[in-house]
């Protein structure tokens, strides 16, 4: 397996920003889903 893409910086950083980012949106989704369905 040649996964040198995988072990260079920038890749890592890339993944990691990605990963951040789309964590962040659902977490984001599901803290306003919740917030929202609570009509009491």
């Amino acid at each position: 397996m040649r996964n040198s893409l995988i072990f260079n910086k920038k890749g890592i950083t890339l993944i990691a920003l990605v990963i951040t980012i789309v964590v962040l949106l659902i977490l984001a989704g599901v803290t306003i889903v919740t917030l929202t369905s609570q009509d009491g």
